[in-house]
């Protein structure tokens, strides 16, 4: 049975998103460390994650649309350079201005590279194990939480901030650029023979047509809310441990078990998708993931913390790999990148909330109490707004794109 290439994208993905986004992530880690060298508030560095997102945001439509008029390969590359560039430069900040600028604008531009197109190309390798395939990619942002996290606390432990951000954006350049050298679209009479069963009907819309659907909306609007109701506590996860007397390490090993959980969400959830329908899968995942944001609000122990990273990551990261493959089903391969772009451009502006938010809650009020009050209501908006998603039709047309709702 020849070897089907496809598989080859699917782990290329996995590598880059961890090492891109588990860099980014990182800050989280950086936080209280940098406070207390620097002297900058929790709400000055939560900044910086801030314009991660927006610069994200910005980005993520323009890569995606160039991954579909280039190639996936060249702008995972200049994404990749890039990467590191920042973080390099941002290790050598010594003002808070310059430090968020350096990590929260360029950082952010350049992940936005990865995870989409890579995205994007691997629903263009994939029929029959689509969602299955998505899923493996996006665990990728789950083992950058996992490895990414202790890693940054040992540099810190072991040297400083400093050091421990510069050899982080040293990896990134060792590890994405390579990687992205293996990058392939998938030549159609390969693509067939390697096991796609059939050929899809294409929806037939242009760019324009596909981000004025109601459809486009829905999806947009629920990723942006699911993102901007997790992002606030995943990013003050660990330091809403060592608020409550866990120490340093330990806590970040909590970020680290809401990665393990992650990843497992994204793989049973990706199964279950194939099964009962994306629709039905993602508002379960998104129900559950509110009501595991609520649960922080009763613990206090380094046990409680484990249990709710579990649920919440569980959750966070079931529903992921979701979006990309509605956006597949709905609008079809050739246009995915433009549109899952345009779709994950939403998704960053909510993620770009919730670290700013929760850092200048906790300013203002000493705790992170209203976060997640926040937070879990922001994540039942996003169930309600799941619900309306409608298959979609082209100008006059009636699509052939199969119901979501199982």
């Amino acid at each position: 049975m020849p070897f089907f290439y496809g598989w080859v994208i699917v782990a290329v993905g996995i590598v880059v998103t961890c090492v891109g986004f588990g860099a980014m992530m990182s800050l989280s880690v950086f936080m209280q460390p940098m406070a207390d060298a620097m002297g900058w508030s929790r709400t000055g560095i939560a900044t910086a994650a801030l314009l991660n997102f927006l610069s994200m945001s910005a980005g993520a439509f323009a890569w995606g649309a160039l991954s579909d008029r280039f190639g996936t390969r060249i702008v995972v590359l200049s994404g990749g350079a890039l990467l590191g560039l920042g973080l390099v430069t941002a290790s050598r900040a010594t003002t808070l201005g310059w430090f968020q600028v350096l990590f929260g604008v360029i950082v952010g531009l350049a992940a936005g590279s990865l995870y989409a197109p890579m995205t994007s190309t691997t629903t263009r390798w994939f029929t029959r194990h689509r969602t299955l395939a998505v899923a493996l990619v996006s665990a990728g942002l789950s083992f950058g939480s996992t490895f990414m996290a202790p890693l940054a606390r040992w540099l810190i432990s072991s040297y400083d901030w400093r050091t421990a951000m510069l050899v982080i954006g040293d990896m990134v350049w060792l590890v994405v650029i390579p990687a992205a050298l293996l990058v392939r679209n998938p030549p159609a009479p390969a693509a067939a023979a390697a096991g796609m069963t059939a050929t899809e009907d294409e929806p037939g819309l242009t760019v324009g047509q596909a981000l004025r659907t109601p459809q486009f909306a829905a999806i947009a609007l629920t990723h942006f809310a699911c993102c901007a109701a997790h992002s606030g506590p995943i990013f003050h996860m660990v330091a809403n441990a060592i608020d409550h007397g866990v120490s340093a390490m330990a806590a970040a090993t909590v970020l680290s078990a809401a990665g393990v959980a992650s990843f497992a969400g994204k793989i049973a959830c990706g199964l279950v998708a194939d099964r009962v329908g994306a629709k039905r899968t993602l508002v379960a995942g998104l129900a559950i993931q509110a009501a595991a944001i609520s649960l922080y609000l009763f613990i206090g122990q380094l046990g409680g913390f484990y249990a709710v990273a579990a649920l919440f990551g569980f959750a966070y990261g079931g529903v992921m790999p979701l979006y990309a493959v509605v956006v597949r089903e709905y609008f079809g391969a050739r246009i995915m990148g433009a549109t899952f772009g345009a779709v994950s451009t939403g998704a960053t502006l909510g993620m770009a909330l919730g670290p700013v938010a929760g850092g200048w809650l906790y300013d203002g009020l000493g705790s992170y109490a209203w976060l997640f009050i926040a937070s879990s209501a922001i994540g039942l908006g996003a169930v309600a707004v799941a619900f309306t998603f409608r298959p979609p039709r082209s100008p006059g047309v009636a699509l052939a794109t199969p119901s979501l709702a199982g």
